[in-house]
């Protein structure tokens, strides 16, 4: 690197940097002035230096990432266009999104044969449709995202039983020896308001409850779901920190793996007032999961809480992703932020308290075993209730929601779906995680004063 701005200057030491900043702080405590505690229990110094300089290896990436499309399907020929028409846009990837068994033969139509990489959301475990589904697309790239871990804590219920659902994947597994059949839902946690570290943790856990019930050699059929919030270097850090650990681990199984990791942007800070903000919060979010390392990234429409889809809301979705990689040089990003002295403490800090929380939850029992006590559900809660506080209180700001509203906004009959969870009692094995929106509450009470 060219030293011709630096070499004009002295070297100073931290202890340098510190010393002129207590001075000029003019008797104000350093501590209480400058140092931020997160939720995490990470402490936000105002500079970071090479003095104190240390970082992880984090196993990355070599491709760059692609952009990804969702699709729910409710009609295989209206799904198949959607599909045509994203990839004309420049979309590489499509996810669809799959509530019932579908004609295979309609929705893929003119798809195949084409490079392109196929996601799965099933909401739904049927062996001999998924199997079906591996004959079609043996020569595709596919993540068939099947997650019953992810679904128990989601729904409170396992799809069938637990042996059932276990032994269904198995056969699977057998099945199908190459695919990513397998994933681990760290929406789920994020959308409930967990924190960097448990988000990382939690990862961690219920990926080691497939590692140990099916061998270490299924790290090479996991992908990782993430969602990315607004804290934009907390969450690159976050990817980064579960790389390591999560290469950390695969060690202890005498095998390794680069998680493959699909990012989409939280759900947990949209807002349905002001919803043009929501852009910019799912682009730096996106910038996040890039810089993060991410392999395949998918962004939401800004008014996809109270809108069907629609083309403008995903096309502006897609053109996010399109400018960030094609004009602003975010192609091949997801190694700009090695040797950030910030960014790499970071991700060390986060990583340390990580494995510390995973270990706990091993010696505990278990991820499996503290779902169904409720441990997992009660430290998201706590954190989430700590998030809601500071968003109640100002301190947490949501622009357009909580700070610089525009008062005179009437959006009651512009909503087309409910923006708000509607949560019916049903019968369930444990406690749900249920996600749940920092500004629901303060949106319910406008709604109900709208003239």
């Amino acid at each position: 690197m060219s030293d011709f701005i630096t070499k004009d200057f002295n070297p100073s030491s931290a202890a340098a940097w510190k010393q002129k900043i207590q001075f000029d702080l003019k008797g104000a405590d350093y501590n209480k002035t400058l140092l931020t505690t997160t939720n995490e229990g990470i402490t936000i110094k105002p500079f970071y230096h090479l003095d104190n300089f240390e970082k992880l290896k984090i196993p990355t990436p070599q491709e760059d990432f692609k952009i990804c499309q969702k699709i729910t399907i409710s009609s295989e020929k209206e799904a198949n266009l959607k599909a045509t028409n994203a990839i004309k846009n420049g979309v590489s990837s499509i996810k669809f999104i799959v509530n019932q068994p579908f004609n295979s033969k309609i929705l893929f139509k003119n798809l195949l044969n084409k490079q392109l990489e196929f996601h799965f959301q099933f909401y739904f475990l049927d062996e001999t449709f998924i199997d079906e589904l591996f004959k079609l697309l043996k020569n595709e790239t596919v993540y068939y995202n099947l997650d019953i871990v992810g679904n128990l804590a989601k729904t409170g219920n396992w799809f069938n039983s637990l042996t059932n659902d276990f032994n269904v994947i198995e056969n699977l597994l057998q099945q199908n020896k190459k695919q990513f059949l397998l994933s681990v839902d760290v929406n789920i946690y994020q959308n409930a308001g967990a924190n960097t570290v448990q988000q990382t943790a939690y990862t961690l856990a219920h990926a080691n409850e497939y590692l140990t019930k099916f061998g270490g050699n299924i790290a090479q059929k996991i992908q990782f779901n993430f969602a990315m919030g607004s804290n934009y270097f907390f969450e690159i850090s976050k990817i980064r920190a579960f790389r390591y650990l999560y290469n950390l681990i695969l060690g202890e199984y005498n095998t390794n793996s680069i998680a493959q990791i699909f990012a989409e942007p939280s759900l947990r800070n949209k807002t349905l007032y002001d919803a043009h903000v929501n852009m910019l919060r799912t682009t730096t979010e996106s910038m996040s999961a890039i810089l993060g390392g991410a392999n395949t990234i998918s962004n939401c429409s800004f008014d996809t809480l109270f809108h069907h889809p629609n083309e403008f809301g995903e096309q502006i979705a897609q053109n996010q992703l399109l400018i960030l990689k094609e004009e602003n040089n975010f192609k091949n990003a997801q190694h700009i932020v090695t040797d950030t002295y910030y960014i790499e403490t970071i991700t060390k800090e986060i990583a340390e308290k990580a494995l510390a929380i995973f270990k706990d939850i091993e010696k505990g029992g278990g991820f499996l075993h503290q779902l169904k006590e409720g441990t997992i559900q009660r430290k998201i809660a706590e954190n989430a209730q700590k998030e809601q506080i500071k968003f109640n209180s100002g301190e947490l700001v949501l622009v357009g929601s909580n700070k610089y509203l525009n008062e005179q906004e009437n959006i009651k009959n512009n909503i087309e779906i409910s923006p708000f969870i509607k949560r019916k009692p049903y019968k369930t094995l444990i406690i749900p995680i249920s996600a749940k929106r920092l500004s629901e509450t303060l949106e319910q009470k406008r709604l109900k004063n709208e003239t």
